[in-house]
């Protein structure tokens, strides 16, 4: 595994600026979001709404995605998501969520998830994850991908790459009446076959209207997840993907999750619709 020396928290600018009249989500500005009281099972609407919310943020990922290279903050990659974001009409939905100060994540290295965006620079060998979620049309879309900075040692890449491919095998698994727990089986069996640690705390999610609905989608085989999957549930699937242990330490300020062996880790997001026979990608650039 690389080498380098370990994180240390940078230094935060200051939020950034949404026109007033771009709708915000109910939480900003409060403690946390109200609960959320309806249905997991969405109608064509909400989700012909979520695709628009989930192109948005797909497209602002991979546009700050673009930025990714040894020299670049990670403050410069909240730039760039969060004007993509607010040039198509929509909110950055981490900004203000609980009060996180940016308006996506950015998680290197041992960082599981959850990084603040500040003046940490970018070094090659480097593995950095972009979680990008945007907030239009009364609705919530949520992704993630981990992206190699610059001459990545092998042992990184393979991560990334099977953390990837982890995401592919589970997506392949929904199936209405099918309960959500195939879903952690099929990445927790694939981890497995490289000694990864799969992380447990961490999981998928409902998403509609709610940032987070209440539905947990686990990452690993988990015999309580007995919900059954109909058509039209939306939820997230984001594997979290370690080459240690899935245990964790958290930062002082209350949202960066780190390894606690410090090795590294690797995550992949998409939101899904549940379909008559199947799933749909909803968020695909």
């Amino acid at each position: 595994m690389s080498g380098q020396s370990l994180l240390v928290p940078g230094k935060l600018s200051p939020p950034r600026h949404v026109p007033a009249s771009i709708p915000r989500p109910e939480y900003v500005g409060r403690p946390g979001p109200a609960p959320y009281t309806g249905p997991e099972v969405q109608d064509a609407d909400t989700v012909e709404r979520m695709r628009v919310a989930s192109r948005i943020a797909a497209r602002a990922m991979e546009e700050a995605a673009k930025a990714v290279a040894p020299g670049v903050t990670t403050d410069e990659l909240d730039r760039i998501a969060h004007e993509y974001m607010v040039g198509q009409g929509a909110y950055p939905s981490d900004l203000g969520y609980r009060g996180f100060p940016k308006s996506l994540c950015t998680s290197l290295n041992e960082v599981i998830c959850h990084g603040i965006p500040d003046s940490t620079v970018l070094r090659d060998g480097d593995i950095v994850n972009l979680d990008v979620t945007a907030y239009i049309h009364g609705v919530h879309g949520d992704c993630n991908a981990t992206y190699l900075v610059g001459d990545v040692d092998e042992e990184s890449r393979l991560l990334v790459e099977r953390t990837r491919e982890s995401l592919a095998r589970a997506i392949r698994t929904v199936r209405p009446g099918r309960q959500i727990n195939v879903i952690g089986r099929v990445i927790e069996s694939y981890a497995k076959r490289f000694g990864y640690g799969v992380v447990r705390d961490f999981t998928g999610h409902g998403i509609n209207t709610s940032f987070h609905s209440g539905l947990i989608i686990p990452h690993y085989d988990d015999p309580r997840a007995t919900t059954v999957m109909q058509p039209g549930m939306t939820f997230t699937i984001e594997p979290m993907l370690t080459l240690g242990t899935h245990e964790y330490d958290m930062w002082d300020d209350g949202w960066t999750v780190v390894t606690k062996d410090r090795k590294r880790t690797a995550q992949f997001e998409h939101t899904l619709v549940v379909t008559a026979d199947g799933a749909e990608i909803l968020t695909l650039p």
